[in-house]
């Protein structure tokens, strides 16, 4: 079939295989052309594998450390009729790919909430790798199934305290407009942090402990966006920052709790970049594109790999990493320093429908985010008849 993209608002309803492909060598070719991962760990385990930051990190860990990767998604199937999610496609790319490199890798297609799950990786891991010495939380789901009650809770997108109104602009009416984002109430906190905080976090490093598959002197880190003064009411002040702040406390619970082990957990803070989370929250379609604007002007801009890479190289394998004030690893200090703020800001304040395409860099927003699905590649022949089909090998 031929496949051309089917955009619905903030979302892609499709995938290109071949795309996904180009996707994934793009950034596997940039680790190798970048030196070698200093202090690489040996076996990793990547939750949330299978796009943006989470695959950045597996292609990271293997092709820049020749790591044995796991990786735990939840993502569809193509059929005859029907693609797959590029969460599929990208990770039947990282297999051929590694498998081309003589790289171990196995990938669960689930719930990562799941005991069964994580019970299914704990086996995967005595049988094939041994002790696990680098967890990577990357996972952004918008619901999570408690594994012992079975409840079901739903996250929720909502400022906290009062009502926000602020600019965004709406993908699909290409206009800017305002909009009035009304505040969350208790159980609405309640369950954004029981779908999005460290719970389960803390979940899968006791299960792998428990088994006896978690390295002395393991790493592990938890993967999150704080934002500053524009995007706080949004995120940082808001029930995605509830959450993101149970993320600080698990981290915090679990260097003590595995202090024996010499174990090292972090929250990272990344920079904001086009992701199909990021695509669905108020203000960031706006926020990213003037970002990119700016720093892109700055000569500062990085992509998801050039992130992921630096962190490996810079901070999260390292013995003593610089820490902010409650311990976490920031990759996101060049996007949130005064100077780079204050020319957002600038361009923030005066952006309308009339001017966007001037001040902002929409253009390269929505290529990054047609990449998320294997669509804008340049090598890549879209008219051309292609299988959705595609296998994990």
């Amino acid at each position: 079939m031929v496949i051309k993209p089917k955009i619905r608002g903030f979302i892609c309803t499709n995938a290109h295989p071949v795309g996904c492909a180009a996707g994934v060598e793009e950034q596997i070719n940039f680790v190798r052309q970048q030196s070698p991962v200093k202090n690489a760990p040996k076996n990793v385990l990547v939750i949330g594998c299978s796009t943006g930051y989470g695959l950045a990190s597996r292609i990271t860990a293997a092709f820049g450390g020749n790591a044995n990767t796991l990786g735990v998604c939840f993502e569809k199937e193509p059929t005859e009729k029907r693609t797959g999610t590029a969460g599929w496609y990208n990770t039947a790319a990282f297999h051929q790919q590694a498998k081309s490199a003589g790289l171990y890798c196995k990938t669960i297609n689930g719930d990562a909430f799941s005991h069964d799950l994580k019970q299914q990786i704990v086996e995967l891991a005595r049988q094939d790798m041994g002790k696990i010495d680098l967890i990577i939380y990357s996972l952004a789901s918008p619901r999570r199934q408690d594994p012992d009650s079975g409840e079901v809770f739903n996250s929720t997108l909502k400022p906290v305290g009062s009502e926000y109104t602020t600019k965004t602009y709406d993908t699909s009416k290409n206009l800017v407009v305002d909009i009035s984002l009304s505040p969350a109430n208790q159980q609405e906190i309640d369950n954004t942090v029981k779908v999005m905080g460290g719970e389960d976090w803390e979940l899968w490093i006791k299960a792998l402990n428990s088994a006896g598959v978690l390295a002395d002197n393991c790493k592990t880190t938890a993967y999150t966006y704080i934002g500053k003064e524009l995007t706080l009411p949004i995120y940082g002040n808001a029930t995605i920052g509830k959450a993101k702040e149970d993320l600080d406390r698990a981290a915090s619970a679990l260097n003590q709790s595995y202090s024996d082990l010499k174990l090292k957990a972090y929250v990272t803070s990344l920079k904001a970049v086009v992701t199909q989370a990021s695509s669905a929250i108020p203000v960031m379609p706006l926020y990213i594109s003037l970002m990119y604007q700016v720093m892109k002007n700055e000569g500062v801009h990085e992509g998801v790999i050039e992130q992921i890479y630096g962190l490996f190289d810079r901070l999260l394998l390292s013995d003593n990493p610089e820490v902010d004030d409650v311990n976490r690893l920031r990759m996101d200090s060049v996007e949130t320093n005064d100077e780079i703020q204050d020319k957002i800001k600038q361009v923030w304040a005066k952006v309308n429908t009339e001017n966007f395409a001037e001040l902002g860099d929409y253009e390269g927003y929505h290529l990054d985010f047609l990449k998320l699905f294997g669509f804008g590649h340049d090598n890549v022949n879209y008219e051309a008849d292609v299988s959705p089909s595609a296998d994990w090998v």
